[in-house]
């Protein structure tokens, strides 16, 4: 009973996680440690819009790819196509994935925006 009563001020712990060893020290420091994204014009970024069903249970998602920014304005620009198309959506390894079958309406969005975009897949 006295091990269950431990105050969580006694333990030396960093958001509810216990570290035993770091070798980079710092864990708040994980910014540092990733690697840089150059930001590239829009207009030089080839983008690819593509339906997908794989891997979702048959649902469809419209995802974009061959981005070259950071993720947080991958973050904005998601939130933008995703309000645009009244959908939910996410941003997955460069890549914005939006619910649903957008592909025209997607690409006349990220051509209004100056990105050179084009559909692949049937």
């Amino acid at each position: 009973m006295a091990a269950s009563k431990r105050k969580d001020s006694d333990s030396k712990t960093t958001d509810g996680k216990r570290i035993v060893y770091s070798e980079f020290g710092n864990v708040d420091n994980s910014a540092a440690l990733q690697r840089g994204v150059a930001e590239v014009p829009p207009n030089q970024q080839n983008l690819k819009i593509e339906a997908s069903r794989k891997g979702r249970g048959g649902k469809t998602v419209t995802v974009i790819s061959g981005f070259q920014e950071k993720p947080e304005t991958l973050a904005t620009l998601a939130k933008q196509l995703k309000a645009q198309c009244g959908t939910g959506g996410t941003v997955k390894e460069n890549e914005i994935e939006i619910q649903g079958e957008h592909k025209q309406k997607l690409l006349e969005i990220i051509t209004k925006l100056g990105y050179k975009a084009k559909i692949s897949g049937g």
